[in-house]
């Protein structure tokens, strides 16, 4: 893209017509954001380590009760919660598709001998396997899927979990998602960072479809030399408590409870989340 195009830009989006997701798969975009999974100045990428360790904490003692089980991790990141999990006994398998993750889990995991396993894969497209006590999926990353991609997601974590089996959402609220899509533009310069390592200048374009309920955020990227443009695009689709429920009811799910947050408790520096724990029906 060019100037150009960036003006004559279709407006406003269609949802997911620009691109699934920003391209974590990128290798270079991936190395970029390891490198903020691991930061500990910011919980954006990942959570900071003792947000991490209270979230883990209590996925062990109230959602799983201290007992060992298998786990996976569905967009597990650089494993920053199967390690934990596994310290705590859980043995754990990890799918991702950020190769620069996936590739600091995995050495993470071997350094220390922990019981851990990583895909590096498409959670849409992967095999899950099967006998887990526990599925999750979490950090809002569940929006960010089409519903009809969301839907084989939740069925594929359904047939991957034992019978009474646990899956663990951490979506983003219905409200949440509607401020993104109505927080309007904005604009940023760096010498450096997340989309590029070279200077640039980037323009983030947020739209909200007031009928299909999703918001499209757009990231312009213009190199400072060149002036040439990268386009990223990310679509959320928000949903009410009671969608949830209905959804997770549909893909086999009950006794679903909310939770204000992966502690059981508010969490004001993230409440645009909340959390989710359902069952596999044993019938």
């Amino acid at each position: 893209m060019n100037v150009l195009d960036l003006v004559n830009r279709t407006q406003p989006p269609l949802p997911w017509s620009e691109g699934d997701k920003i391209p974590w798969n990128d290798p270079g975009f991936s190395r970029r954001m390891l490198r903020e999974h691991l930061s500990q100045e910011h919980d954006a990428a990942s959570r900071r380590f003792a947000k991490i360790d209270a979230h883990v904490a209590w996925i062990h003692d109230h959602v799983l009760a201290q007992r060992p089980t298998r786990v996976l991790d569905l967009g597990c990141g650089p494993g920053l919660y199967t390690s934990r999990l596994a310290r705590l006994g859980h043995t754990c398998v990890g799918i991702d598709f950020g190769p620069a993750s996936v590739a600091y889990a995995v050495q993470a995991a071997e350094q220390e001998g922990l019981g851990c396993t990583y895909l590096l894969r498409d959670i849409r497209a992967a095999d899950y396997g099967t006998d887990y006590g526990l599925a999750m999926l979490i950090f809002g990353e569940f929006n960010v899927f089409r519903p009809a991609d969301a839907r084989l997601i939740l069925t594929k974590a359904f047939q991957a979990l034992s019978m009474d089996g646990i899956l663990v959402l951490e979506p983003s609220t219905f409200e949440a998602v509607q401020r993104e899509g109505q927080a309007g533009t904005s604009w940023w310069s760096a010498a450096s960072g997340l989309f590029s390592d070279l200077p640039h200048l980037g323009l983030v374009e947020n739209s909200w479809d007031a009928e299909r309920c999703v918001a499209t955020i757009r990231y312009y990227v213009l190199d400072a030399a060149t002036d040439q443009v990268t386009r990223y695009a990310s679509s959320s689709q928000a949903y009410t408590n009671p969608q949830y429920r209905d959804l997770l009811a549909e893909c086999g799910f009950d006794e679903v409870a909310f939770y204000p947050s992966l502690t059981g408790n508010i969490d004001e520096s993230q409440a645009e989340f909340l959390a989710i724990v359902a069952h596999k029906q044993s019938t």
